[in-house]
């Protein structure tokens, strides 16, 4: 009937529309949701501002800015709250659902649910001819149960809890019903001021409403960047000449409406009638049906400064972590001080996957992959780096015993070998030297044949630094290669060579590592193949910074007990072998699928859509790994916790490198036109002298060539003046290098 996910968008309160219940228990039961409340029940404040937000008492089928919106649904969102102090407060609390579930008929019952701390919150069918408070003291009054007061306006949001039956007690599906309410007698809100005037003050023959959001960006950020683009807002001598170029750009946007285009432009300080005047002028101009540049960079500069995390708190928090975890993920940051934590269970899969030998997990695209994880640790200097290395240590235990092993007896033949120097007798090197744990300062011919000899067992490595990886570049970046190759199945990789002593091999690149780096390094480190894979195929991790004077965190003891606990894990993970099908990885695979698609459409990110898709792959992979450690048996926590780890995953990847990776796309299509751009083919075939001189600072010219460039244009007979506006705005037309017009 009507339900809207509440989100934080520029300082501004957005609603997006739930159109069915599946889409409303994803959001109710995401591992973040869980834990926030968790916390919230337990006094935190900030974790309650971070819980899932909603409006029960609106409507419409596009988002909406939740201020001033005054179109009501069918519904109405009731606020439930008990005196703690009364002596009847825990009865009350407990007969409360059943006395509202009694009638639910007669109250037209859609949604109840327990609030976060000490009442409910419900959700009813609006009664034609009353108000909204009306509403709610007629259902006050039928459930002989008050209201809280200060919850009566439409635009009022919820926080939402879980979707357990203590918490979610009655759903109706009808909920998902986004319709305006029909009766003739509806309710309507008061708008809420604006500070500046609009066309909904000026004009009257517009629509009652025009959409907010363009491609996911609200209108209000895309008319600030094109503020930016033309070079600012304008001072009182340029205003007319400033508002004429907005509403020719924001024709493109706005379906060549003037009432529309006034709903979203400022006055500027401009006289109304002028102003109006002016948008209209704009819009009966003739131009390109193509949207010009200038357009698409305020839209590019919109979507970077839009894009959200959704949880009202902007993107300096990352996702938090569930509070119950997978048995072996729990096992391994038992030891690991709470700042550590996030960092630990993200570093532990290298190693762990390292233990899978020859076996596959098919994907939702029917691929089938093996466990390739790669983990990069990137904190500040002093951030405590090194927590991941104890966990590590006690995984790679077996293997590196192994290993010591195989190393001896390579070792013994090496010594043979160089004491009979060129004798014909001398011994071959050794069979079935399987030594997987390489050395950080390997060379790539090195890497190769321990590759080879690894009989298609994972090899691996852990790096103190990133810049360690330098040892594999060979000829070019080949460490980056590596990377890359590893993450794709099927790969071949290797090299040729004449001389009898040196190594030519063609082998599958099977190889899992951790390594770790300050955040200006790891930047650094990338900085050259940010669009080349490896960033997308690696899962980046890191640990927040602590306060200045904090105490220093205390770990705890990884010993014999330790180790027992952590045996069987292994054991599963080494016996494993062959086709291995999770029908729960891969049903969630595809549902963290859905909900990565989701946020890129909520965000218009290009570049959050195309890291999600490995990303996607790389949780896959976890929940595969933690499922076969766990004698193929599912948890309910492992989809929790790769849920999270996946959005922490990008979270990082966004953090650290979105910023740079759409700096450098950009670079890559300036970088693709040829020669000097022709200004006046730039410029729509009518245009004034406010748009000559935006182009030209756009092309890296200056603003007072303007005038002289127009001129020579008319010496030429390039153009022509052809009129001035009643603003006094001088519009000249292109004689050449005309466009397709509209």
């Amino acid at each position: 009937m009507s339900c809207f996910v509440i989100k934080m968008e520029s300082g501004r309160k957005i609603g997006y529309p739930i159109t069915s219940r599946e889409q409303y228990m994803k959001l109710r039961e995401s591992g973040e949701q869980t834990a926030c409340l968790t916390k919230a029940r337990n006094g935190n404040k900030k974790a309650k501002l971070r819980l899932m937000q909603f409006n029960y008492s609106l409507a419409g089928a596009e988002p909406f800015a939740l201020k001033g919106y005054d179109i009501v649904g069918k519904t109405v969102g009731m606020d439930v709250d008990f005196n703690p102090e009364a002596k009847d407060y825990e009865k009350r609390l407990k007969e409360a659902p059943q006395l509202i579930l009694d009638k639910k008929e007669e109250l037209g019952l859609v949604l109840l649910e327990r609030s976060v701390n000490k009442g409910f919150h419900l959700v009813f069918r609006r009664r034609a001819g009353l108000s909204q408070e009306e509403n709610l003291r007629w259902a006050s009054d039928l459930l002989q149960i008050p209201f809280d007061q200060a919850a009566k306006d439409v635009t009022r949001v919820f926080f939402a809890t879980g979707a357990m039956k203590d918490d979610l007690i009655y759903l109706d599906n009808t909920l998902f019903d986004n319709a305006p309410f029909e009766a003739e007698n509806a309710p309507v809100a008061e708008r809420q001021p604006t500070e500046e005037t609009s066309s909904q003050e000026a004009t009257k023959d517009q629509p009652a409403t025009y959409p907010i959001m363009y491609q996911g960006m609200p209108y209000t950020s895309i008319v600030e960047a094109l503020e930016n683009q033309l070079g600012g807002r304008p001072e009182h001598g340029s205003r007319n000449a400033f508002i004429f170029s907005m509403a020719c750009n924001l024709r493109y946007l706005c379906n060549d409406d003037p009432s529309w285009i006034a709903s979203l432009l400022p006055n500027y300080g401009e006289e109304q009638g002028r102003w109006m005047s002016t948008i209209r002028s704009a819009c009966e101009r003739k131009q390109t049906m193509a949207m010009p540049e200038i357009v698409k960079r305020a839209l590019k500069v919109a979507q970077q400064e839009n894009r959200c995390d959704g949880d009202g708190e902007g993107e300096d928090a990352p996702p938090q972590m569930p509070k119950k975890l997978p048995k072996l993920i729990e096992l391994l940051t038992s030891q690991t001080p709470e700042i550590y934590r996030a960092a630990v269970a993200h570093a532990v899969f290298p190693p762990l996957a390292t233990h899978l030998w020859r076996t596959r997990f098919p994907y939702i695209d029917n691929v089938e992959h093996e466990a390739t994880l790669m983990c990069v640790l990137m904190a500040g200097t002093g951030a405590g780096k090194s927590c991941v290395s104890d966990p590590i240590k006690h995984i790679m235990a077996d293997i590196r015993e192994r290993d010591r092993e195989n190393l001896e007896r390579e070792k013994a033949w090496k010594e043979e070998a160089s004491r009979k120097g060129a004798n014909k007798d001398k011994a071959k090197r050794p069979e079935n030297l399987v030594i997987q744990e390489i050395d950080a300062d390997m060379t790539n011919p090195a890497f190769v044949m321990r590759t080879a000899e690894a009989q298609e067992h994972f090899l691996y490595t852990s790096l103190n630094e990133i810049d360690q990886f330098d040892a594999l570049k060979g000829q070019g970046k080949q460490q980056f290669r590596i990377m890359c190759l590893a993450f794709d199945p099927g790969n071949t990789y290797g090299q040729t060579r004449v001389g009898m002593q040196s190594v030519t091999e063609r082998v599958t690149v099977r190889f899992n590592w951790n390594a770790s780096t300050t955040i200006l390094k790891g930047q650094q480190y990338f900085r050259n193949v940010l669009t080349d894979g490896p960033i997308s195929r690696i899962n980046f991790c890191t640990i927040p910074e602590r306060e200045i004077g904090a105490e220093m965190p205390v770990y705890g003891t990884y010993d014999d007990h330790f180790d027992e606990q952590l045996k069987p894990y292994i054991e599963n993970l080494c016996r494993a072998n062959g086709l291995v099908e999770c029908k729960e990885a891969i049903a969630l695979a595809q549902q963290l699928k859905e909900e990565n698609a989701d946020t890129a459409r909520m965000t218009q990110s290009r570049v959050y859509e195309n890291l999600s898709f490995r990303a996607n792959v790389i949780a896959y992979l976890k929940a595969c790994v933690l499922y076969v450690a766990n004698g193929c048996k599912w948890e309910k926590e492992i989809a929790d916790f790769v849920r999270w780890s996946e959005q922490y995953d990008l979270w990082c990847k966004m953090r650290f490198f979105a910023s740079a990776i759409e700096q450098a796309e950009t670079e890559g299509e300036r970088s693709n036109r040829r020669g000097p751009r022709n200004l006046l083919q730039l410029l729509p075939n009518e245009f004034t002298m406010q748009e000559a001189e935006t182009l030209r600072l756009q092309q890296g010219f200056d603003r007072k060539g303007t005038i002289q460039m127009l001129r020579m244009w008319i010496q030429r007979k390039y153009i022509i003046r052809t009129s001035v506006t009643d603003n006094n705005i001088t519009v000249y037309e292109k004689l050449k290098f005309r466009n397709y017009e509209k």
